[in-house]
């Protein structure tokens, strides 16, 4: 059986985009992990931030087979602490090659919520592209416009589906 986790990125734990977070958790029996209560630093050329959560929450995730990365779409992209998240992956790169090297091969998927029916592809490529570069598979992404989760139960059905499915 596959392992679930939902990394959630926004400003607001309690709004649309964490309320699909939760329903899709509740579904799926696995934890949202709150970035934003986390204490994750900006990257730093010099690592000065390296006592903080980041390692920690990826040592914790690469034990997953599914992240499932939450986001509303905030200017065009991912919200600022997903940023953060994703810039903080240069470290992966530079000071923790081999833990980052455990992210290949997993199954990410997105889940994101939005106020306009017209989502800019810059922010659905933000995260492929991510994908691609740490040679992670992205499965399937779930949009729900604000709070429209009754409206959306087909789309959710969908995505939980293919979560289960792989």
């Amino acid at each position: 059986m596959q392992k679930n986790i939902i990394i959630f990125g926004s400003s607001r734990r309690n709004g649309n985009t964490g309320g699909l977070a939760d329903l899709i958790a509740s579904e799926l029996d696995c934890e949202v992990v709150d970035i934003a209560a986390l204490n994750i630093s900006p990257y730093d050329y010099q690592h000065k931030n390296r006592d903080d959560d980041f390692i920690p929450l990826i040592e914790k995730i690469v034990e997953y087979d599914n992240l499932i990365f939450a986001s509303p779409v905030y200017w065009y992209t991912m919200s600022a602490q997903m940023k953060i998240f994703f810039d903080r992956i240069s470290d992966l790169l530079s000071i923790e090659k081999d833990l980052g090297r455990k992210l290949k091969g997993k199954n990410a998927f997105l889940i994101y919520t939005a106020s306009e029916e017209v989502v800019p592809r810059s922010f659905i490529e933000a995260f492929e592209n991510s994908f691609n570069y740490l040679q992670m598979r992205f499965v399937k992404s779930l949009l729900v416009f604000e709070n429209d989760f009754d409206s959306s139960k087909e789309k959710i059905d969908s995505f939980l589906t293919s979560v289960k499915g792989v």
